[in-house]
């Protein structure tokens, strides 16, 4: 579990591809305080560490992440995000981040206002219908609110100029994809509407949520 506040920005070390998927070598300031297995999010996905060597921590990516994250498209220097998991009994400053990336939004643009910049996504149609304006979003595992929802499915959220500063969304160009991650409250809300507004037990009898 993860918060959303980024702990600091690394980068892609080197790449291999695998026939299972892709590894990865990713330079972070914590690397040499990891241990294997224990997980990190990279830009908001959550990843295991198979090993640590020096200033590097090194991961592997199976095909169903490649295919719903934008690890498939990093090359070595690519910026990344990182988090490690949140202790109990920290302060939560962000919201509630699983790490389980539920697709791909398409950044759009940015436009400032004094010292804080409007950042445009566009999102998927199964994670708008979740997306609430004042509520969480995880953005390449940014925890945001949802400043505003426009029509074609845009989302803007406001960056204040720390969260510029000390996370690779200054580095994003028009057309460029990042990890989404719905909110989680949004994600069983949709399921029990889906439902039929209600669940079924394996006693077969009908239960309200």
């Amino acid at each position: 579990m993860f918060t959303g506040i980024i702990e600091s920005v690394g980068w892609v070390a080197a790449v291999a591809e695998e026939d299972s998927g892709r590894a990865l070598a990713i330079a972070a300031p914590f690397a040499g305080e990891l241990v294997p297995a224990q997980s990190v999010a990279v830009d908001g996905a959550c990843l295991t560490v198979s090993s640590v060597a020096g200033g590097t921590f090194n991961v592997r990516i199976g095909a169903s992440t490649l295919e719903r994250t934008v690890a498939a498209r990093y090359d070595a220097g690519a910026a990344v995000n990182l988090e490690r998991a949140v202790k109990v009994g920290s302060r939560l400053d962000g919201h509630l981040v699983q790490g389980h990336v539920d697709g791909l939004a398409t950044f759009l643009g940015a436009r400032t206002r004094g010292e804080t910049r409007f950042l445009e996504f566009a999102l998927p149609e199964d994670i708008l219908v979740t997306t609430i304006p004042r509520g969480s979003i995880a953005l390449n595992g940014v925890s945001l609110t949802v400043n505003r929802l426009h029509g074609g499915g845009r989302c803007e959220v406001a960056i204040i100029p720390y969260t510029w500063e000390h996370t690779n969304f200054h580095a994003l160009a028009p057309g460029d994809p990042v990890n989404v991650e719905a909110d989680l409250i949004g994600r069983y809300v949709r399921r029990v509407v889906e439902a039929g507004g209600a669940l079924s037990g394996k006693d077969g009898r009908t239960h309200a949520p």
